[in-house]
């Protein structure tokens, strides 16, 4: 894990400001909520740090590195969507492990972590299963694993 730093954070959509002057500083392994009511911009203050959105003013580091400019594969974070955005026709082995599979990594390194993952989300049982298979909090917890094992 790494640090992540904001400074003076601002999105706008048009002449619209949603963000506005964001800054805060998350050490490496502080754990963070982010309340507040609903278009408040949470999500899209997520999805910048993500690179899933740009950002229109200030910068954001992860670690020692600005990744302003930096592509979302080139930022080594995972968010995991409130839809789950599982494949329905992997199984949760599959869903977990697919991010390994893509970058060609050692298919019994990638069994490994998803066991691991697995048994810290106690999805251990739930391996061979589909999607749709689960329970709603199962399927989130098969989201968060797929985020660990990357």
């Amino acid at each position: 894990m790494a640090s992540v730093t904001i400074n003076n954070v601002q999105k706008a959509f048009g002449a619209t400001r949603i963000i506005h002057d964001v800054s805060v500083d998350i050490a490496d392994g502080e754990f963070v909520i982010l309340v507040g009511p609903s278009g408040c911009g949470k999500s899209t203050l997520l999805r910048m740090i993500a690179g899933l959105e740009t950002i229109s003013g200030g910068k954001i580091a992860i670690g020692e590195r600005m990744v302003n400019c930096l592509r979302a594969r080139d930022r080594n974070i995972a968010m995991v969507f409130q839809n789950y955005a599982l494949y329905p026709h992997m199984t949760v082995a599959d869903n977990m492990g697919f991010a390994l599979k893509i970058k060609k990594a050692d298919p019994a390194d990638t069994a490994g972590r998803v066991r691991n993952a697995a048994n810290i989300l106690g999805l251990e049982k739930l391996l061979e299963r589909y999607p749709r298979q689960l329970s709603g909090g199962q399927r989130q917890r098969v989201a968060m694993g797929r985020a660990i094992v990357r």
